[in-house]
């Protein structure tokens, strides 16, 4: 982590040409009934993947904060039928408003996402806030220790309750 960035250290990290990832966060929909609505969020899914972006599900915009456990698993069992065996996508790990131990909570969803083929992005708690930049690091680098690939979600407190206060952007994998 570059805790004093300098122009030159941003300079360095300049890579010309390289392709532009971009993920985009998918709606799910649901229909009149309060069913979700499978065939066009599979499609949507599609869609988005053959624009070149990867698909991030589970998130703000798929209910994460609502979405039972099972039905999470539906969202990632869905994503993989609707994308097929080889493409990543990303899924949203929200462990907010539930008991048990901090690191454990994150790692049970996690492992789902990523046998389902997926890359975990985590959002922020508010069980941290009041930690220092330090024990906050430290509980995160213990959630994401032995995952290959994980994304880390910031938001300020106030645009999200379990956000931080300041920046606190990080991603590691």
């Amino acid at each position: 982590m570059q805790t004093n960035p300098t122009i030159e250290g941003f300079l360095a990290r300049i890579k010309p040409r390289r392709k532009v990832q971009g993920i985009a966060a998918a709606l799910l929909p649901f229909r009149w009934d309060g069913r979700v609505a499978v065939e066009q969020f599979q499609t949507h899914l599609k869609v988005t993947y053959r624009a070149g972006l990867t698909n991030a599900v589970n998130m703000d915009t798929g209910y994460a904060n609502f979405l039972t456990d099972p039905e999470k698993r539906d969202v990632l069992r869905w994503t993989r039928q609707a994308l097929g065996p080889n493409v990543r996508f990303v899924a949203g790990v929200y462990v907010e408003g539930r008991e048990g131990e901090l690191v454990s909570l994150y790692r049970r969803q996690m492992d789902e996402i990523v046998e389902a083929g997926g890359i975990p992005i985590l959002f922020q708690t508010a069980r941290l806030h009041g930690k220092s930049i330090e024990e906050t690091v430290e509980t995160y680098r213990a959630i994401c220790k032995g995952y290959e690939d994980v994304i880390g979600l910031s938001w300020a407190r106030c645009s999200q309750p379990t956000g931080r206060s300041g920046a606190t952007h990080w991603f590691a994998g």
